[in-house]
């Protein structure tokens, strides 16, 4: 189905899971992108005498300290929403470059065929062999601390080949259709064919799969800060304070919930819009 199809806007308004799934994304987005006008302090500078107890233990939620403290004495409603611009920053950006190679190489597969797929399809089976824990640890290894930069290429580098899959089944499909065989028997170049005819239609397939992979991606994040291959520190994610309120998880439980139901709810949302954005695209899929 066409990519700008009204119908597909009504399907969408109507699908209750897709309206709360839009609601949960832009209140995060919302809150990420406000974080240097909502958070109260600054999320990197501990306020120690004002936060830990004699115990050095953080305090709980206050009038100027609404989350309480983290491990160190910062001010965890900061950390939480500068967090929040770091994993969907990291999140969106390999998502991103899932979608450029993805699109790329699935559409060039699937319309030139013979070697030019075999090669392509041969070279994602190839990638997708690749265990992304060992490609992570060796990372680890090799850098050791890097860039955030470097996280989201990794992410994205070893993501794309089943969108590629994906879109190629698609173009199969398309390239057979009576518009795309008009305009080759027109003599339509095939960069014209492709551009006007098979990316508008591949774009609905696309976003839907974009669109659950940026919740892939925020746990993939996660997990890479978690496993400190992340952001460096003492910049916040939410991988990042899931893995700095380890030592702390049964005594001061809340370090742990806060960054970790932020994850739960951005993750719930996106997957609730890609579902409706599925059901909008493809009723009968």
């Amino acid at each position: 189905m066409a990519l700008l199809d009204p119908r597909a806007l009504q399907r969408f308004k109507k699908n209750r899971g897709a309206l709360v799934g839009s609601l949960l994304v832009l209140t995060v987005l919302a809150l990420s992108l406000l974080a240097p006008w909502l958070a109260p302090h600054d999320p990197n500078t501990p306020f120690k005498n004002q936060t830990l107890t004699t115990e050095g233990v953080p305090i709980g939620p206050t009038r100027e300290f609404p989350l309480g403290a983290d491990t160190v004495g910062r001010d965890e409603l900061a950390r939480l929403l500068y967090g929040g611009r770091v994993s969907l920053a990291v999140a969106f950006a390999a998502t991103g470059i899932v979608v450029l190679l993805g699109t790329a190489v699935g559409v060039l597969a699937g319309y030139f065929g013979r070697w030019v797929d075999t090669g392509l399809m041969r070279s994602v089976d190839a990638l997708m062999s690749f265990p992304f824990l060992l490609v992570v640890m060796a990372l680890n290894k090799i850098i050791k601390r890097p860039d955030l930069w470097v996280v989201f290429v990794v992410l994205g580098g070893l993501s794309w080949p089943g969108l590629s899959r994906q879109v190629r089944a698609k173009v199969l499909q398309l390239k057979e259709l009576d518009f795309v065989l008009a305009a080759r028997a027109l003599g339509a170049p095939s960069h014209r064919v492709i551009v006007k005819h098979l990316l508008p239609n591949v774009g609905s397939v696309v976003i839907v799969i974009a669109t659950t992979l940026v919740a892939e991606m925020i746990i993939a994040e996660s997990v890479l800060s978690y496993l400190g291959v992340g952001v460096v520190p003492p910049a916040a994610s939410w991988g990042s304070m899931l893995q700095e309120s380890e030592s702390l998880t049964r005594a001061v439980p809340r370090l742990t919930l806060i960054p970790g139901g932020a994850i739960l709810v951005t993750v719930v949302g996106f997957n609730l819009l890609g579902e409706g954005l599925r059901d909008a695209f493809d009723p009968k899929g």
